[in-house]
């Protein structure tokens, strides 16, 4: 068998493309061990990265060997327990298995699997690499806290790599012309005066004697102006100007009421940690507003909308009507990228959902890029849900979606945010 081996020089970065070719040949093997990471880690380790092992048939390369010479035939006999397309069973024993697990055996050998490193932009690159952001318009907005060197004109002052050459000799060539052209149009009268004085030269001999020096003066003075000098150097300005930065807002509203029991609260949690990580990929500025609400709603800090242990009664409408003032206050839409996500189990005070529909319909989403609402149970949708139905087919920018465990958070947040077929 013979094996090649490539020796040629390892150029700069050239490990940076084999590292990207190996993720497109082996994506699908590195997409199902990133689906099965995710399975066994919360979301709180999401940016990470992440150790995978690729099983080593997957690696098998092609190999060259020398063929049989001449020509040949070859008759394969036949059998009567198998037909093409068949499966074999694996045989019963240990012998010739993998690198791992199995009984010893003194034949045969194995390659153990690769392990490969995924760093967290990769690990999150292949997480989100089929879902994107619904109607992703990037705002221009006015959080101005980075700057970009931008081309200003030009300056008579500056470093010799930023001559800019073409406006120098444009500068210097201007300059030649206003400075010569009395000359050179002195020097053309002279001219003139010599030659009408040649035609009779034995009686201008003294007026000819000074025009010539004259005129060898002017040249002299012409040949004196330089070619370029050191003020027609002309230098490429730039200035720093402040950078847009794209934000966004997002808004977290989750039900505290008696109804929704600690493993519906760690379900929301885990979709809003989810869904801030999601929108932090893009988007280079966000706030996150937490508004937790039973019959009350309040806006808290963060560690207070997980680890408060305030309840009481259900009143939706309290929640969405704060958060219309927030956003009408601090966010104005025209300066950021509402998102909203609204966490509840769906029970809530019958002639209060109503009223949830009409803040929606007529106030809040027109306020929003995108809304989404889960409803967290096991059993039939609740009256909220109802009544929210109603807004999907006249309101694009709102999603509702409902989770019964942690196994349905991904499923479902893939589904709220998929790519938009085009």
């Amino acid at each position: 068998m013979v094996r090649i081996i490539d020796r040629r020089f390892d150029s700069k970065k050239k490990s940076t493309a084999n590292r990207q070719r190996f993720m497109r040949r082996f994506k699908r093997q590195i997409r199902r061990a990133v689906a099965d990471a995710i399975d066994g880690r919360s979301i709180r380790d999401l940016e990470s990265g992440e150790e995978i092992s690729i099983p080593a048939k997957d690696l098998s390369e092609p190999s060259f060997q020398h063929g049989r010479e001449g020509v040949w035939e070859q008759v394969f006999t036949g059998n009567d327990r198998f037909a093409s397309g068949d499966a074999i069973d694996r045989p019963l024993g240990g012998g010739g298995g993998g690198g791992s697990g199995g009984g010893a055996s003194n034949e045969g050998e194995s390659e153990d699997d690769f392990v490969f490193q995924l760093s967290r932009d990769e690990f999150l690159d292949v997480f989100f690499d089929d879902l994107a952001l619904p109607n992703l318009v990037r705002t221009e907005l006015a959080k101005l806290t980075e700057f970009k060197t931008q081309r200003a004109g030009f300056t008579s002052d500056g470093v010799p790599t930023n001559i800019n050459v073409v406006r120098s000799l444009r500068g210097a060539l201007g300059r030649r012309k206003a400075l010569g052209a009395p000359l050179a149009a002195r020097v053309r009268e002279i001219d003139e005066q010599i030659a009408a004085f040649e035609e009779d030269a034995s009686n201008h001999v003294d007026e000819l004697r000074e025009l010539r020096e004259e005129r060898s003066r002017l040249l002299i003075r012409i040949e004196a102006i330089p070619f370029i000098d050191s003020f027609d150097l002309r230098y490429n300005n730039r200035i720093r100007i402040p950078k847009p930065i794209t934000q966004a807002v997002m808004f977290c509203v989750m039900d505290v009421s008696g109804s929704m029991d600690e493993q519906k609260k760690a379900t929301a949690k885990r979709f809003f940690m989810l869904l801030y990580l999601f929108l932090r990929r893009n988007y280079e500025h966000i706030d996150v507003v937490f508004i937790r609400h039973h019959t009350i709603a309040k806006e808290v800090n963060e560690d207070e909308f997980f680890h408060s242990r305030e309840s009481g009664g259900t009143v939706v409408s309290s929640a969405l009507r704060l958060m219309t003032d927030i956003v009408r206050d601090r966010y104005p839409p025209g300066a950021w990228n509402v998102y909203g996500a609204q966490a509840s189990d769906g029970d809530n005070w019958d002639n209060d959902s109503p009223i949830c529909y009409q803040i929606l319909d007529e106030e809040l989403l027109g306020l929003c890029r995108y809304f989404a609402y889960i409803e967290i149970t096991t059993g039939e949708a609740q009256n909220l849900w109802r009544q929210y139905e109603g807004l999907t087919a006249s309101h694009p920018n709102f999603a509702l979606q409902r989770i019964e465990s942690h196994e349905d958070i991904y499923p479902v947040f893939r589904e709220l945010f998929k790519k938009e077929s085009v």
